[in-house]
C-alpha cells in the first residue's frame, strides 16, 4: 500500500503511521528524516542540503524530490510506503505525483486524519510532560491525578514545550490552512481521498477506523 498522511499538526498523523508501520510491515518516509540522514552521511544531496540549511535557506523542492526518490529506491518500499508530511503544498503534491508516476508506483490513497482546529489547540498547548520518566500528559483530556504531580513516577517536574503556546500553535495553523489544507481538495479531484474522525475516541479506536476504512485485516 502506497499512501499519504493528511492532516494538521497535532492531529495524530505521527502516532498513526508508526500503527500502520507495524500493522502493513512498509517504512514510513519522512523528509525530515530523510534531511537529516544525508547531511549525515556526506552524500551529494546531503551536502547541497547542508549548505543551504548551513545559510539559512530552505531546502529547494527538487532537493528533496531527489532525496525522496533514493528513498523509494530501496527494497524495503517495494510492498509500499507512508509518507507523513509531505507533500506540504500543491506544487509538491504535483511533483511526487510525476515522481511516482514515472517510477510505476502511484499512490494508492490520500488518508486524511480530520481533527477540529480547536481540539488541536488543546491538544498541543495542554501538553505535558514528566520530566523525570517521560510520561506525558494533557491539562484538559489527560490530567495528572494530582496537579503538578506525575502519576507514573511521583515527580513534580511537570513542564511544557516553549513552543506549545497559543500563539505559536494559531501560527503553525495559518499555515497548514494556507499551504497545506488544499491537498485535501486536490487528492479529493484525483479520486485518492480517504477520510477518517481523529477527534472522537481513544487512538486505538482511530486505529481501528483506519484499519477499517483501508479494508486492512
Amino acid at each position: 500500500m502506497r499512501l499519504v498522511l493528511l492532516g494538521a499538526p497535532g492531529s495524530g498523523k505521527g502516532t498513526q503511521a508508526k500503527k500502520l508501520v507495524e500493522k502493513l510491515n512498509i517504512p514510513q518516509i519522512s523528509t525530515g528524516d530523510l534531511l537529516r540522514a544525508a547531511v549525515k552521511s556526506g552524500s551529494a544531496l546531503g551536502e547541497k542540503a547542508k549548505a543551504k540549511m548551513d545559510a539559512g535557506e530552505l531546502v529547494p523542492d527538487s532537493l528533496v524530490l531527489g532525496l525522496l526518490k533514493e528513498r523509494l529506491d530501496q527494497e524495503d518500499t517495494l510492498k509500499g510506503f507512508i509518507l507523513d508530511g509531505y507533500p506540504r503544498n500543491l506544487a509538491q503534491a504535483e511533483s511526487l505525483n510525476g515522481l511516482l508516476i514515472g517510477l510505476n508506483r502511484p499512490l494508492d490513497t490520500a488518508l486524511l486524519i480530520d481533527v477540529d482546529l480547536e481540539v488541536i489547540m488543546k491538544r498541543i498547548t495542554g501538553r505535558l510532560t514528566c520530566a523525570d520518566c517521560g510520561q506525558m500528559f494533557n491539562t484538559y483530556f489527560s490530567p495528572p491525578a494530582q496537579e503538578g504531580v506525575c502519576d507514573a513516577c511521583g515527580g513534580s517536574n511537570l513542564t511544557r514545550r516553549a513552543d506549545d503556546n497559543e500563539e505559536t500553535v494559531r501560527t503553525r495553523l495559518q499555515v497548514y490552512e494556507k499551504e497545506t489544507k488544499p491537498l485535501i481538495a486536490y487528492y479529493m479531484d484525483h479520486g485518492l481521498l480517504t477520510s477518517v474522525k481523529g477527534d472522537t475516541g481513544s487512538i486505538s479506536d482511530i486505529t481501528r477506523r483506519i484499519f477499517t476504512i483501508l479494508e486492512v485485516s
